[in-house]
């Protein structure tokens, strides 16, 4: 049993992707055998508890080694000895771990990981650095570690000793053969099915042939639009997935200032919020995960959580927008942002780094009108209200300075919400406003619960149920990002709606307007400026 060398072929691609190179792979394999000698110890493996440890779990590696100096220990080794950045190494570790333990989970099959550990001890105590000993539970390894582990070392910077190592000569039987032995069986399977695939195509056309020469073609066609009915059906229908979307802002002194998670399960929540956790502590405790049906339940970056948001803690007053292979930036200061942006390239080198640039105001709010039509679009027959909520949360609402007039532009978006409520009876709305931080408090609150009135006075005069609308002004007290830019500004001035729960969202603050009619009245109208444009 060649674990190392299993690990090196299952693990290693995903987790490099694009990025692969001797010294990661080096790198990756010492790491391999820690984490197995790791788990080979009953008391480190209980640690980890019964829950089933998924493959995006970015928090099992500090789980397992919980001593900090022996997890900076292990970081500061790897990237020395294989000349890798510090940053990239913890990184690659938190994406690694959980993959490795599944795979290792799964080669373990019914017996225990520990025992199975231990039984296959020789496969992978060879890779062992001399110097990982003092991180590794004592006695574990027995004593010949030292001198197996000093050959393991001196077998990465040289070719020789390579040769003249046991454990090593196993690696690299089992490394390489089995893949090409398991391509040439796969084609060679495939070789064997053409033939019958070509008979099975000459029947289906000589059997339409005769059909085609009768005398009533009917019932030829009639089967193939049934058919064909149900397959644009599953094309147009809500099939389409929004990526998940990772959004967070640090304050001044380099904590976390906001953060929002929109994923597809609990699982994906949870793992990116244990990320975030991981690096910004108990700051990170109110961020808010969102899951909804019509979102993806992956996150390509995820695995590069680890790696990333350390340098986004580093940076002050920073906006980061993770979504798909996509990682938006903004920061008030050129140099932290080019720095930032520079950073997260050369840590997660297959993501999409891009730099905010000057806020573009029309272009903006176009593409958020976009985003929430396709998400009305995929909703569907009986939708969840939940998914109806953050269809319309994608529009920006762009509001005239001191203002609670509805653009035209976000009309067409509204009326159609009002269709959809009509058509979910049961579902109960809590429209919330909000301000960026310029202006006065109380002020900013204030403009904040008129122009969700606003909204909901439009969406009343369309024919929306008034008593299924509630709304709040949040005014500057819930922001999705820093202040100190403009497109953060931009972001933080806007209405999300949410599906009301009066259980959860209790009854502080809580404003219903039951004249709709009234608060119509009162919309356009003018009041002293007290604040910048919001």
């Amino acid at each position: 049993m060649d674990i190392i060398g299993h690990l090196a072929r299952t693990v290693t691609p995903a987790v490099l992707g694009d990025n692969h190179n001797p010294q990661n792979e080096s790198l990756l394999k010492q790491f391999y055998a820690l984490f197995a000698a790791k788990l080979a110890d009953n008391d480190s493996y209980n640690r980890l508890g019964t829950q089933e440890i998924n493959r995006e779990d970015l928090g099992l590696f500090d789980r397992l080694w919980t001593d900090e100096g022996q997890k900076t220990e292990i970081a500061n080794e790897l990237a020395a000895h294989n000349n890798v950045d510090v940053i990239s190494v913890k990184g690659l570790l938190a994406s690694a771990a959980p993959l490795a333990f599944n795979e290792i989970k799964s080669l373990a099959g019914s017996t225990p990981i520990p025992q199975f550990l231990r039984d296959n001890l020789s496969s992978f105590r060879d890779h062992i650095p001399a110097w990982a000993t003092a991180v590794l539970p004592a006695g574990l390894l027995g004593a010949g570690v030292a001198g197996a582990a000093n050959a393991a070392h001196t077998h990465t910077t040289t070719n020789a000793a390579h040769a003249n190592t046991a454990g090593h000569r196993i690696s690299d039987t089992t490394s390489t053969a089995p893949l090409q032995r398991e391509e040439k069986e796969s084609g060679g399977f495939l070789k064997a099915l053409l033939p019958i695939i070509g008979l099975i195509i000459l029947a289906a056309l000589a059997w339409a042939l005769l059909k085609g020469c009768q005398k009533d073609p009917a019932p030829v066609a009639t089967p193939e639009q049934t058919m064909q009915q149900p397959a644009e059906t599953a094309v147009t229908g809500n099939t389409e997935l929004d990526p998940a979307v990772l959004t967070l802002a640090t304050g001044s002194g380099n904590e976390l200032f906001a953060c929002r998670i929109t994923a597809g399960n609990d699982d994906l929540g949870n793992t990116v919020t244990n990320a975030v956790k991981d690096v910004f502590g108990a700051g990170a405790d109110d961020c808010r995960a969102e899951v909804y049906s019509n979102v993806a339940t992956d996150m390509p970056a995820a695995a590069h959580l680890g790696a990333i948001l350390p340098l986004v803690k580093n940076t002050p007053n920073a906006n980061v927008i993770i979504e798909g292979n996509d990682v938006r930036i903004d920061a008030p200061d050129q140099a932290q942002l080019d720095k930032l942006v520079a950073d997260i390239k050369a840590a997660a080198p297959d993501l999409n780094v891009i730099a905010a640039g000057p806020l573009d105001l029309d272009a903006e709010i176009e593409q958020s009108i976009a985003d929430s039509t396709a998400a009305m679009d995929n909703l569907g027959d009986n939708p969840n209200p939940k998914d109806v909520a953050r269809a319309l949360s994608l529009q920006v609402i762009n509001f005239a300075v001191d203002k609670a007039d509805i653009p035209e532009a976000n009309k067409a978006v509204l009326d159609r919400a009002v269709e959809v409520m009509k058509n979910v009876p049961e579902m109960e709305l809590m429209i919330l406003g909000h301000t960026d931080s310029d202006g006065d408090d109380a002020y900013n609150k204030e403009l904040s619960q008129r122009r969700a009135e606003a909204v909901k006075a439009y969406l009343v005069s369309k024919g929306a149920d008034a008593s299924k609308l509630m709304t709040k002004g949040m005014g500057e007290t819930d922001p999705i990002a820093t202040n100190e830019t403009d497109n953060g500004k931009f972001r933080n001035r806007r209405i999300e709606f949410t599906v009301y729960d009066e259980t959860a969202m209790g009854t502080q603050e809580i404003e219903v307007t039951q004249d709709a009619a009234k608060v119509a009245e009162t919309t356009d109208v003018e009041v002293a400026t007290e604040a910048e444009a919001q």
